[in-house]
C-alpha cells in the first residue's frame, strides 16, 4: 500500500483518503443512532433482515441503505418485531403481509412467482424458435425468376435515354 501512496503528490493524499472514507461510510449513514438497539445480537439480526427488504420509495435499495422516511419506519418496525420476540421469519412475514411481496429484494420462487422467474428463459426459447422457423421458411421458399422487361417497357426506356 505504501507504493500506491508514493505515487500521489502530498497535497492530494488527504482528499483521496476523505473520498474513500465517504464512499465506504455511505450505507452506514442510513441507520440513525436512535434506531440502534441496545442488544448487539438483536441489532445484528435487524441489520441482516434490513438488507433483504426493499425500500418502497427508492425501489432498488434496501431499507438498510435508504434514507427515506418509509425505510426508517420499516427499520423501526423490524426492530420492534424482534424486540417483541419474533423470529426472523416471523418478522419478515409480518412486513410482507403488511406491504406485499414486493418489499422483498429477493422474491420467493413459489406460487405465481415461478412464472416471473421462468419468463426470461421461456421468452428466449420462444424467440429462438420463431427465428429458426422464419429462416427455415425463407430458405425453402421458391426463388422467383427475374422477368425481363416487356417490349413496351424496353421501348419506353430507350425513349427516355434518347432524350
Amino acid at each position: 500500500m505504501s507504493g500506491f501512496w508514493r505515487g500521489w503528490r502530498g497535497k492530494t493524499r488527504p482528499y483521496v483518503a476523505a473520498l474513500v472514507a465517504v464512499l465506504l461510510a455511505g450505507p452506514v449513514m442510513a441507520v440513525q443512532p436512535d434506531e440502534v438497539l441496545d442488544d448487539p445480537v438483536l441489532e445484528g439480526r435487524a441489520r441482516e433482515l434490513s438488507k433483504d427488504l426493499r425500500c418502497l420509495v427508492c425501489r432498488n435499495e434496501s431499507i438498510d441503505e435508504s434514507n427515506a422516511d418509509l425505510a426508517r419506519d420499516l427499520r423501526l418496525l423490524v426492530r420492534e418485531r424482534l424486540v417483541e420476540g419474533d423470529s426472523d421469519e416471523e418478522a419478515v412475514d409480518f412486513i410482507v403481509d403488511r406491504y406485499g411481496e414486493y418489499v422483498l429484494l429477493r422474491p420467493t420462487t413459489g406460487g405465481a412467482n415461478w412464472l416471473l422467474w421462468a419468463a426470461g428463459p421461456l421468452m428466449l426459447l420462444l424467440a429462438g424458435g420463431v427465428g429458426y422457423g422464419y429462416l427455415r421458411g425463407r430458405a425453402r421458399a421458391p426463388r422467383l425468376a427475374e422477368a425481363g422487361l416487356s417490349a413496351d417497357e424496353q421501348e419506353r426506356v430507350r425513349r427516355i435515354l434518347d432524350e
